[in-house]
């Protein structure tokens, strides 16, 4: 009898991106579930990522626990997501996440959308994680 794999985790997370988003939830006024990740059409590159609190877990999402975080992904972008890793970026001027995409394959020049790629088959998660 052949035992199933496990499913890839969607995404991981940097110590960075885990700390920050921690201390966001803490600042909340209300009580959050987790961390809803996207992503939607726009920009000048086609797609943009997507954030935003979330109160509650729909039955839908693919929750991923890293760090002490819950991320929670929107499942129309899991196969743009698939092996990406949440950053958290901070120096003199900005401060900001970075998503360190596999999938991607173009950004635009202003930094504000992405040209991604579903993540295919069996190759989808080798190595990524």
């Amino acid at each position: 009898m052949a035992t199933a794999r496990p499913r890839p985790q969607v995404m991981r997370l940097t110590e960075a991106a885990a700390d920050r988003i921690k201390e966001l939830i803490a600042k909340s006024d209300r009580p959050i579930a987790g961390l809803r990740v996207g992503v939607r059409n726009g920009g000048c590159a086609g797609m943009a990522y997507t954030m935003e609190y979330a109160e509650s877990v729909n039955p839908t999402d693919e929750v991923v626990e890293d760090k002490g975080v819950r991320i929670l992904v929107d499942p129309k972008a899991v196969l743009f997501l698939l092996g990406t890793e949440m950053d958290y970026k901070s120096d003199k001027l900005s401060a900001q996440f970075v998503f360190n995409n596999p999938n991607q394959t173009s950004a635009c020049g202003c930094g504000e959308s992405v040209q991604l790629t579903p993540a295919e088959g069996e190759s989808a998660g080798a190595g990524a994680y």
